[in-house]
């Protein structure tokens, strides 16, 4: 089973758990009633852990997406100042040498 090729890798791995998950929950539903049907809680117990562990990662990589913008515009506005010192070095060594020209 092959995925489009526009998805992403990451969309198309959530795609493929979806569809594990799905699965399993198909068979667990099927032994329902069964031995052993407590399996069913267990696997609700689970997808809860997962399900908290998604969301951390997730607050996780918006504050490492908000602390990486944060390092561009601090580094953006460093290279300015260095451009600008540079381009006032270059001025006054100018003026400078037409002085002692003169």
């Amino acid at each position: 089973m092959r995925e489009p090729a526009g998805d992403n890798p990451l969309d198309q791995a959530v795609k493929r758990l979806e569809r594990a998950i799905s699965q399993l929950e198909q068979r667990l539903s099927g032994q329902a009633g069964k031995p052993g049907a407590e399996i069913g809680g267990l696997f609700d117990q689970d997808s809860a852990k997962l399900a908290a562990e998604l969301d951390q990662a997730r607050q996780r990589e918006k504050a490492l997406e908000e602390a990486g913008a944060e390092a561009s515009a601090a580094l953006g506005r460093a290279i300015a100042e260095i451009k600008a010192a540079l381009a006032s070095d270059d001025a006054d060594e100018n003026t400078q040498s037409q002085t002692e020209e003169a």
